[in-house]
């Protein structure tokens, strides 16, 4: 599974066992070189998803005239964005 397969949660958790591996000194140079790698992506993966997630919460709390929009069943309407 790749880090875009991941949830958000799921990547979380991950780094958090990553940490944990790192912090404890029992790994290799290489395993500690492997691990800093896959950190590194699943971080740029969060950071990319905390921002989508921003940006549709904008969209729904407001347009250019900082009023709610509305779909025609009445619900806050949302855009996705894709980078």
């Amino acid at each position: 599974m790749n880090d875009k397969e991941l949830s958000f949660e799921a990547a979380f958790v991950r780094l958090e066992e990553i940490l944990e591996k790192m912090n404890s000194g029992a790994i290799s140079l290489d395993e500690s070189l492997k691990l800093y790698e896959e950190a590194d992506r699943l971080i740029s993966s969060c950071q990319k998803r905390l921002l989508e997630a921003e940006r549709k919460i904008e969209i729904l709390v407001k347009n250019r005239n900082g009023e709610v929009v509305l779909d025609p069943d009445k619900k806050p309407l949302t855009q996705e964005f894709n980078s």
